[in-house]
């Protein structure tokens, strides 16, 4: 999210925004995949840090956040829970220590995108066989093969350095991408809602050519658009009248 001007060295005054999404996912495509329940997906996000010591007593801003929104969906009364996420250490933390309960998944697009990268670094960003190597390790996901696909991988660190950080990302979250298993107990396995509601709640309205926002402007109207996607626009405004009537 743009913000006026650059640093003092040259880069972009931007800050992060951090998003949940909440979803429920009953429905079935034609080829049996879960999809979310239309109606279903509530959103809530802020430019706050996620960042939490072991020594902290209270939770990070955004560990609050997600605890609130799944609160009130009721995220606890699920029959089945799943915590989807891009890989990021912090994410799994947050979901270890909130919802321990839940099955962790690896959106399976951004396990794709390491393998993609891996095959352009080993024959090139425009090579047929970057393409071959790829559709072949992004079978081996999917079918659950690991094993393969992690030879294929380890035949290639010592020469390129994505290769050995693509072994440590599958090793680290091997039991997050367990794709058949989750897809035959009807999880979902991508966190394309997510990326939509970036898109949706975020991106459309802050940042449009020109803008630039404070962090306090800029998260009154993320909460604005996270009510009104939501479902919650009329309850938001109610409340904020109900407040007012009461000072």
């Amino acid at each position: 999210m743009g913000r006026a001007g650059k640093q003092a060295e040259g880069s972009a005054k931007t800050r992060e925004v951090k998003l949940c999404t909440v979803w429920s996912a009953e429905g079935r495509a034609a080829d049996g995949t879960p999809m979310r329940d239309k109606g279903s997906v509530t959103y809530s996000a802020a430019i706050e840090s996620a960042a939490q010591r072991d020594v902290d007593e209270q939770p990070s801003a955004f560990a609050a956040r997600v605890e609130r929104e799944a609160t009130r969906r009721g995220f606890e009364r699920a029959g089945r829970q799943a915590v989807l996420g891009d890989g990021a250490p912090w994410i799994w933390n947050m979901a270890d220590e909130y919802f321990p309960d839940a099955v962790q998944i690896v959106d399976r697009f951004h396990a794709k995108q390491h393998l993609s990268d891996v095959g352009k670094a080993i024959y090139g960003p425009t090579s047929e066989l970057a393409g071959q190597w790829r559709r072949q390790r992004c079978d081996e996901l999917d079918e659950g093969r690991l094993d393969a696909l992690l030879q294929a991988l380890r035949t290639h660190t010592a020469t390129h350095d994505e290769a050995r950080k693509c072994v440590d990302y599958v090793e680290r979250n091997r039991d997050r991408m367990r794709y058949p298993e989750f897809l035959a107990h009807g999880l979902c396995t991508s966190t394309g809602v997510v990326e939509a509601g970036c898109k949706v709640a975020i991106g459309t309205r802050l940042k449009r050519a020109g803008m630039h926002w404070t962090v306090r402007g800029a998260n009154a109207i993320i909460a604005l658009r996270c009510a009104k996607l939501s479902g919650r626009f009329e309850d938001f405004w109610e409340r904020r009248s109900a407040a007012a009537a009461a000072g």
